[in-house]
């Protein structure tokens, strides 16, 4: 089959391998443009464009692909019998959707209707679901409302980050793109149950910030959901510190009612925090501001943190100066 591949990130790569693998030609590959990135702002290649470029695949990058007058006319010449979009970043027009004989499809990392949107991953880990899944379905211009051809469930394994998982569902995802493009003139599109839609937008940084009122659960549910970015952090005394992993772990009795944020001891394992509801979080890693990651207790041990200091948020910082006002 030929087929144009939409794709941009690393999450991109296993679907885009399992084409060329099965065979498949793949004339053309569009991605997202080259951006700025880190602290420098220098300009980073897009990965699955650095690899195309390595094996010879035509690429283009449009800006805004809803705005671009000439992408048209170059997928017409690929003369393409499908389009396959994974983590594309765009919303693509409606005369490139239609354009290939069998239509444009996206493989989507969630069980549509539920997670629509950017970051299908995170949502499923900061509700705490036990199971998520790929959907392939039939692009059309509204977000992620297309008629459903496959779909294929999996586990959320209690220490996953989004990372973690959205690597795993990436390869499964590979592998049920290719089973439904082998059978894709007999399946029947299966119409979405737009009631029981749910929304998963685009990660935003402050929503990394760790609110310690919060339970112990609900603080590692965030911290895995913004692994590996944007990043769970905290606050100590002005500086940031982001937060890599950690653990729930009970708190000795005599500090259940502890103010949520407190530092209750260290160990080699990490350090304690006291949260919401009286229970504890383990720091395992952290990253300070400007440096290196480390273990937690790597980070104890230079004396930058003591026993009775508290973590803070700035979303806290925020309410404690408005409830002064």
């Amino acid at each position: 089959m030929r087929a144009v591949f939409f794709g941009s990130p690393e999450t991109a790569f296993p679907s885009l391998q399992a084409l060329l693998s099965a065979g498949h030609d793949v004339p053309l590959i569009v991605t997202q443009p080259d951006r700025p990135a880190g602290r420098g702002k220098r300009r980073h290649i897009v990965p699955v464009k650095e690899f195309a470029l390595k094996q010879g695949i035509p690429v283009v990058s449009p800006d805004r692909i809803r705005k671009d007058s000439d992408i048209l006319d170059r997928l017409r010449d690929t003369a393409a019998d499908i389009h396959v979009v994974v983590a594309y970043g765009q919303i693509i027009p409606m005369p490139v959707i239609a354009l290939p004989r069998l239509w444009t499809i996206n493989v989507h990392f969630s069980l549509l209707p539920r997670y629509r949107g950017a970051a299908p991953v995170a949502a499923a880990i900061l509700a705490g679901d036990s199971r998520t899944g790929v959907t392939i379905f039939r692009l059309n211009e509204k977000m992620d409302e297309g008629e459903v051809l496959a779909d294929t469930e999996t586990e959320i394994k209690p220490r996953d980050t989004a990372g973690e998982l959205e690597t795993r569902l990436a390869g499964i995802g590979a592998g049920l793109l290719l089973e439904t493009l082998e059978k894709i003139d007999g399946l029947v599109p299966r119409p979405q149950d737009h009631s029981q839609a749910t929304y998963a937008p685009k990660l935003k940084k402050e929503e990394g910030h760790l609110d310690w009122r919060r339970p112990a659960e609900e603080i590692d549910r965030r911290v895995r959901a913004m692994t590996p970015r944007p990043t769970a952090h905290t606050h100590l005394r002005g500086g940031r510190l982001i937060v890599l992993s950690g653990h729930p772990e009970s708190l000795p009795e005599e500090f259940d009612q502890a103010a949520p944020g407190t530092v209750i001891g260290f160990s080699k394992t990490g350090i304690l925090v006291a949260c919401g509801g009286g229970t504890g979080y383990r720091l395992s890693v952290l990253q300070p501001e400007n440096r290196k990651a480390m273990t937690a207790h790597a980070y104890s041990l230079g004396g930058k943190i003591s026993v009775g200091d508290v973590l803070e948020s700035r979303k806290i910082e925020a309410t404690q100066k408005s409830d002064k006002i």
